[in-house]
């Protein structure tokens, strides 16, 4: 089955359309139900990055959600991600990754399709910081997602991917660096998970991660789970296993997806199986 595509508006106008003000004020992806079709339980327990309770913990390794510090290369490569939603502002988050087109940025499925219609306007702003852009602002030519997320919305592939355009006459991974990737590679692993979340207690204008032992979805899913407050807006935000603290450099196995509402202080990520890597594929050969 071929992988389905979007247009993202490439116009130099999204460029500018996405001011420091429209960045602050864009609503974090987040409290929208799944639907999937193979797994209609979930419509009655889980949301995409439903708000859980607690407040964020400075702790080490493990921790639930604290500010990432470390710099390395997470600090440039991880950004925020901005698109226009069913007529609103809305954002979430995504990686730049090693790519033949050097191009490439994975985020969630949700993150560049929602409700049968692909998202406009849509830019990846790696490095954000409350407003500012430090490393440019980068229009996508072309937003794919699997083909069971482009049918179905099915929350087990969860999974986007955008082809960004040159800026300044440089590609993306050239200017920022780029994360390895890696698919089919089991499950029950230590993991990294960063993002901009920005609904209570977060407010989107710095990155966090989450660190620790992950598990499989023991409920209705076939996703990593992790131990995590991270909220709306953290969507499409990377997985890390192998992660070196010293470097910031892993190799992304997985993207913030969801949270069930009767298991809070938890979140999920799809599996990176064969689709993902079929995803990855065909974005990496546009």
């Amino acid at each position: 089955m071929l992988l389905q595509t979007g247009s993202a508006s490439a116009a130099p106008s999204v460029e500018d359309f996405w001011t420091p003000e429209r960045m602050r004020a864009a609503e974090p992806l987040d409290v929208l139900p799944v639907q999937p079709d193979d797994l209609a339980d979930v419509k009655k327990g889980a949301e995409l990055l439903v708000p859980p309770t607690g407040a964020p913990g400075t702790k080490a390794f493990p921790q639930k959600g604290g500010a990432w510090t470390g710099g390395g290369k997470v600090a440039s490569t991880a950004g925020r991600v901005f698109f226009t939603y069913q007529g609103r502002q809305a954002s979430c988050s995504g990686n730049a990754v090693t790519s033949a087109n050097k191009s490439t940025v994975l985020t969630a499925g949700h993150c560049v399709k929602m409700d049968g219609a692909w998202h406009t306007n849509w830019v990846f702003v790696p490095g954000y910081k409350d407003g500012q852009a430090p490393h440019g602002k980068w229009t996508a030519a072309k937003t794919l997602s699997t083909p069971q997320w482009t049918a179905s919305e099915d929350i087990n592939y969860d999974v986007g991917a955008a082809v960004v355009n040159p800026l300044d006459g440089k590609k993306l991974t050239d200017a920022v660096g780029a994360q390895g990737v890696a698919f089919n590679s089991g499950y029950n692993k230590k993991m990294y998970a960063f993002g901009w979340p920005a609904a209570d207690p977060y407010d989107g204008t710095k990155q966090i991660y989450c660190s620790g032992n992950s598990i499989r979805d023991f409920l209705l899913s076939t996703d990593h789970g992790l131990s995590c407050d991270m909220t709306g807006g953290s969507s499409g935000g990377p997985w890390f296993q192998d992660f070196n603290e010293s470097t910031g450099t892993g190799l992304q196995t997985s993207v913030n997806s969801f949270g069930y509402t009767f298991l809070p202080g938890y979140m999920f990520g799809p599996y990176f199986g064969n689709d993902a890597k079929n995803l990855y594929d065909k974005a990496q050969a546009s």
